[in-house]
């Protein structure tokens, strides 16, 4: 199950020009580099939040939340789903880094709608070795955040789960909607 790459986006291997798209990134990091100014902050969150939210690349997490450089502890991964390695990750932004509160973001076409845990099988067949993880695919965008919500809650780590709430957003609109934990 591969998702066709569009004609006007180069190979990931080699760009038109030369170079691979790492090459591009390291190239930009040093631009980025000889403008940028040390702020001085440590790594706790100036807001004092933790957003964990799915990876997709249409959305400008950070942009779409009206946030800045060190407002907040961003976790990424596929579907934006509370999983044990997300857990962990919170525990520390909690215990260690004394942020209070969780906002989780899901999205509306996400691709864990459109696969199932017979990707787990896939890959075992093609590789010959079936992962660990669960892929946490879902067909109810709505539950998911429930779920998601539910297992932020109910973790013995986490000793701040009063204000944990969760949204969809919508990438055709850039809009969010919160979704009701107790439906």
């Amino acid at each position: 199950m591969s998702t066709p790459v569009p004609r006007s986006v180069p190979s990931a291997d080699r760009l038109q020009g030369g170079g691979t798209v790492t090459d591009r990134l390291v190239t930009a990091n040093r631009a980025y580099a000889a403008g940028f100014v040390d702020t001085g902050r440590d790594a706790r969150p100036v807001q004092r939040v933790a957003v964990v939210a799915c990876m997709d690349a249409r959305i400008d997490l950070h942009a779409a939340l009206g946030l800045q450089l060190g407002d907040c502890h961003t976790v990424r991964n596929a579907g934006g789903v509370v999983t044990d390695d997300t857990i962990r990750s919170l525990t520390i932004s909690q215990r260690a880094l004394g942020t209070r509160s969780v906002v989780l973001v899901h999205h509306t076409g996400c691709g864990l709608q459109s696969i199932t845990e017979e990707f787990r099988h896939e890959l075992e067949m093609e590789v010959g070795q079936r992962p660990a993880w669960a892929v946490e695919a879902f067909r109810d965008v709505d539950q998911d955040v429930r779920q998601s919500m539910r297992r932020v809650r109910t973790s013995p780590f986490l000793p701040h789960t009063d204000d944990v709430r969760g949204f969809v957003f919508d990438v055709t609109t850039g809009l969010l909607r919160e979704i009701d934990p107790r439906v």
